[in-house]
């Protein structure tokens, strides 16, 4: 940070008392309300002062003329520049979590878990991404209709791990249906990653999309012209249209697929733009503009997910620059550390 070297140790004093509040209250602080707390009894008129310093500085903004100040991504950037790693968690804190992992005994099961219990101690949004690991790879699935929406999904890795769920669908499939998606998939994607599956799913469901409205375009400018027996223009009732594209796999079902692993690959690609695997500490950044423009004023505070040396994939939380900073670090810390232990201990 460019201005870090111009903060004395009065201004660093008040930047943080600030910030401590703003996170608090979400409210711009009053230099009366830094004074009451002011352990040095500086005067409302001196920190004033200060707090004109520190707006100068890019530090603190002032929202209305009349308003107190809130703190710039600079301050935050600053406040977790002076964070020590000292404090730890709570023991309430450290009960919740370990309670929430008890029984977890295999990768999967963590990295799915991890995402619950990050978001239960942040407030936040809790992501974990997992590697393109071998142990990752796709041996093959199976669907079972149980009844009426209701099925059982199995998935079996490379590495032996074996995964069931009980899955509740909006739209029914037979069990034919179901037959017939698990076959699409054992010999489509037979040894890939999940993630790679994923992302090349997505991308055949999108082309065969862009064909499908390519289409659609084209029968519209038919009927338009006359070519379909039209005299004038008028509605167009198109039905049966998916049958233009019929495959084995049913489609309403990938489309709607869709829209949610386009959502979680922006959120891989966000933790992969700002987490190195090679890093060992948690990393906090400030401001996901230069990724996602929308997240300007979001904040990611994240580390990779190791086992021993092998780094399985990252975990984070997403969330407002105004968090609680320094709890948020370090249950981020401690659940990276979990998760080396638990999945070690079970090696």
């Amino acid at each position: 940070m460019t201005q870090q070297a111009n903060v004395g140790a009065r201004e660093r004093q008040i930047l943080t008392a600030i910030v401590k509040t703003y996170i608090a209250t979400g409210e711009p602080v009053g230099s009366r309300t830094v004074a009451r707390d002011n352990a040095d009894g500086l005067s409302p008129a001196t920190i004033r002062n200060v707090m004109s310093d520190l707006t100068e500085a890019g530090f603190l903004e002032q929202p209305h003329t009349s308003a107190g100040r809130v703190p710039t991504a600079n301050a935050y950037r600053y406040f977790v520049e002076q964070l020590t790693g000292e404090t730890h968690l709570s023991r309430a804190d450290e009960h919740l979590i370990q309670d929430n992992f008890r029984g977890v005994t295999d990768l999967q099961e963590f990295m799915e878990r991890t995402s619950h219990v990050l978001s239960l101690v942040s407030g936040s949004l809790g992501v974990v991404v997992a590697s393109g690991a071998k142990s990752n790879a796709l041996e093959h699935v199976h669907f079972s209709r149980l009844s009426a929406h209701k099925i059982l999904a199995v998935v079996v890795m490379r590495s032996g791990l074996v995964r069931d769920r009980v899955l509740m669908l909006e739209q029914d499939l037979s069990q034919a249906d179901l037959d017939t998606a698990a076959r699409y998939i054992n010999e489509n994607f037979h040894g890939w990653t999940i993630e790679a599956l994923r992302t090349e799913l997505a991308r055949r469901i999108e082309q065969e999309r862009s064909e499908y409205d390519r289409l659609m375009q084209s029968v519209e400018q038919l009927y338009r012209r006359g070519a379909l027996g039209a005299e004038e223009a008028g509605q167009v009732y198109v039905e049966g249209a998916a049958n233009l594209v019929t495959s084995e796999e049913d489609r309403a079902r990938l489309r709607q697929m869709l829209q949610m692993l386009e959502e979680k690959q922006r959120v891989a690609e966000l933790l992969a733009a700002y987490l190195d695997a090679r890093q060992e500490a948690v990393r906090v950044v400030i401001g996901l503009e230069q990724t996602l423009p929308e997240m300007r004023h979001m904040v990611l505070i994240g580390a990779p997910a190791r086992v021993g040396n092998e780094v399985m994939g990252s975990l984070a939380v997403i969330g407002p620059t105004r968090m609680d900073y320094e709890h948020t670090i370090n249950a981020v810390t401690y659940i990276a550390q979990l998760f080396d232990k638990i999945l070690n201990d079970e090696r």
